[in-house]
């Protein structure tokens, strides 16, 4: 049978240390636990879900931002199993809700983890409910199951190591398209939705300081890769928080993935600490088994009743370990535990401000995660000052640092399309630098600069004359281009092109093309420059692709194809007999003819969004 990654959880490490044949499927419907939970259990303290009858007073501990930790009372409704929309095979159980203040607020997100209590004794975590239920009916995952999480047999499987290999499988047999690797990105979720009237797990709510409405519409795809729930928090103030904001069960466990003067925090309930050890949530995060996540207490400062889904509003204290293992039934974290972090450095400059903003944060390293996080500090620190105008122009400058030392650097210009498209070259070179076959980059460093003008450049090709459309081998090409931008300004360029001396009588086409035309252009003809077939070529294509002027005309001459090029070698003076050696079907190395054109490139200040093609006729001598 084959194991996939998120099937190689504590649960299985436990069937094989105890040769036991288990599966989630097979458990039975009294509570029965493997041997690594028994190793944990205490009678005197956890009550087992074959003890539960329905109608049993119970009560749970949260915050709810009024007293610190309170006790909120609950009856025992029933016990369930096999919920198949949560985990098949699965026990739980179902409690209602009975303070008045459960009844108003309805489920809330952020309360996965609070610790449920019958008898005295912990019977689990609340964990789920019925999406626009009326009621404050909670699904509470038993404490059996979390205890499994992260351990065989007693001890601690998770390590907070990384994941043995990507989480993505970008097609990299053609040429790098970092927009097709970001829609990959942007339409995995990490935890499916419910829908109307189902069952869900209660969402985590991922509260960012300063979070704008213009920011949450942009950046409405990642939030939903995250599968979080996304709320603005305090912009302002001390980056933790005061007061009391130890680890124990009913308090907060936060997992702060940006920290800094931008801070995202994701917000849940301490169910259990065990020594050094704190379990919380009731069900997954983002999933995976182990992984490094930072940890870190905090303070409710109220519940925010919703209809749709009300929400704790919290800050996070400082990080004092990191969660190493997210599954199915909880998270696990350590004390102590250091969580590995990428330092994020953005400068923000725009036609509203006196002086340009500067940032400092660290983004949480984690393969899935990382490119959403970096594209949302980069957003909310942009969109700080409020939206952009209808017509603008950004110009922006990215580099992704990495510990080999060397570097992938990115500027260029956009126009009227905010921060789209350096959202998704940021999110795509990540993606693909932590997400290869070759090896996951060690990411030392981010940096963004961004310029925000009211200004609007974008242009269309007007006209294209060609002086001389018939020309001789040797001759000098001559055209006149008129580019319209906005309010209908037209400005005219003079292009000259050399022909070859040696170009063979015939047709020929003229192309003067707008960036993503040469871009698209440059794939065909090309490609080899842009294929990903090792770590090497990998990081020289990245700074290939991200590296084409959005603000030059492009003149090209298409010409006869010359040479060979031998993978990325490029042999264009090769002579035809060697060429034709070189072309044997008992070489195993991909050769291809070497296209050749005559390029002339145009500073233009404006960005061309389309393309001419002009016929030249090339007559004898």
């Amino acid at each position: 049978m084959a194991v996939t990654r998120t099937a190689r959880t504590g649960a299985l490490a436990c069937v094989i240390a105890t040769g036991i044949c288990w599966t989630l499927g097979a458990r039975d419907a009294v509570g029965w636990a493997p041997a690594c939970v028994d190793a944990l259990w205490d009678t005197t303290r956890y009550i087992k879900v074959s003890e539960i009858k329905p109608g049993m007073p119970a009560y749970c501990l949260t915050d709810y931002g009024d007293a610190g930790i309170e006790k909120f009372e609950l009856k025992v409704v029933d016990v369930v199993y096999g919920i198949r929309d949560i985990e098949p095979g699965r026990s739980s159980i179902l409690v209602m809700g009975m303070d008045e203040r459960f009844k108003h607020t309805g489920l809330v997100a952020g309360c996965s983890g609070s610790p449920v209590y019958i008898g005295g004794r912990l019977a689990g975590a609340l964990a789920w409910g019925y999406t626009f239920s009326k009621d404050p009916l909670y699904g509470v995952t038993p404490i059996e199951e979390m205890l499994e999480v992260g351990e065989t047999n007693g001890q601690n499987l998770a390590v907070g190591t990384a994941s043995d290999g990507p989480a993505f499988a970008f097609d990299l047999s053609q040429p790098i398209n970092l927009a097709e690797i970001d829609r990959q990105l942007t339409a995995r979720k990490t935890r499916a939705a419910s829908q109307a009237g189902g069952v869900a797990a209660l969402p985590c709510p991922l509260v960012i300081s300063g979070l704008s409405d213009e920011a949450a519409r942009q950046l409405q795809g990642s939030f939903q890769t995250l599968g979080v729930m996304a709320v603005p928090g305090p912009g302002d103030g001390p980056a933790t928080a005061d007061g009391d904001t130890s680890l124990k069960p009913g308090g907060t466990l936060a997992i702060p993935m940006v920290t800094g003067d931008i801070r995202m925090s994701a917000v849940g309930t301490v169910t259990e600490v065990r020594g050094n050890r704190i379990y919380g949530f009731g069900h997954s995060l983002f999933g995976g088994g182990p992984t490094n996540l930072p940890m870190a207490s905090g303070k409710v400062y109220t519940v925010v009743s919703n209809l749709v889904s009300s929400f704790k509003l919290a800050t996070c204290a400082d990080i004092v370990g990191a969660i190493t293992c997210d599954q199915s039934g909880a998270v696990v974290g350590q004390v102590g535990a250091k969580p590995r972090m990428i330092p994020l450095a953005i400068r923000c400059e725009r036609f509203n401000a006196l002086e340009p903003c500067e940032y400092r944060c660290q983004v949480a390293y984690h393969q899935e995660l990382t490119p959403a996080l970096a594209r949302a500090a980069i957003f909310t620190a942009a969109y700080r000052g409020g939206p952009f105008p209808a017509t603008h122009t950004v110009e922006y400058h990215g580099t992704v640092e990495l510990s080999d030392g060397r570097s992938i650097q990115f500027a260029n210009t956009a126009a009227n399309t905010e921060l789209a498209e350096p959202g998704v070259e940021m999110a795509g070179t990540l993606g693909l630098l932590m997400n290869n076959p070759y090896r996951v980059a060690e990411v030392k460093g981010l940096k963004f600069d961004v310029r925000v003008a009211p200004k609007n450049i974008a242009a269309y090709l007007w006209s294209v004359e060609v002086v001389n459309p018939k020309i001789k081998p040797g001759d000098t090409i001559r055209a006149d281009v008129v580019i319209e931008s906005f309010l209908k300004e037209k400005r005219r360029y003079h292009v000259e092109l050399p022909a070859p001396e040696d170009l063979a009588p015939g047709k020929y086409s003229l192309m003067f093309l707008g960036s993503t035309e040469y871009e698209g252009f440059l794939h065909k003809a090309v490609p080899f420059r842009y294929l990903a077939t090792n770590y090497q070529t990998m990081v020289d294509s990245l700074n290939s692709v991200l590296n084409v002027s959005r603000t030059r005309l492009y003149c090209l001459l298409v010409l006869p194809p010359s040479g060979v090029a031998l993978e990325r070698a490029e042999l264009p003076d090769l002579p035809g007999t060697k060429a034709l050696l070189l072309r044997s079907d008992r070489r195993a190395m991909a050769i291809q003819p070497f296209p050749r054109w005559v390029e002339k490139t145009i500073e233009t200040g404006t960005v061309i969004e389309d393309k001419e093609m002009v016929p030249i006729t090339v007559e004898k001598d």
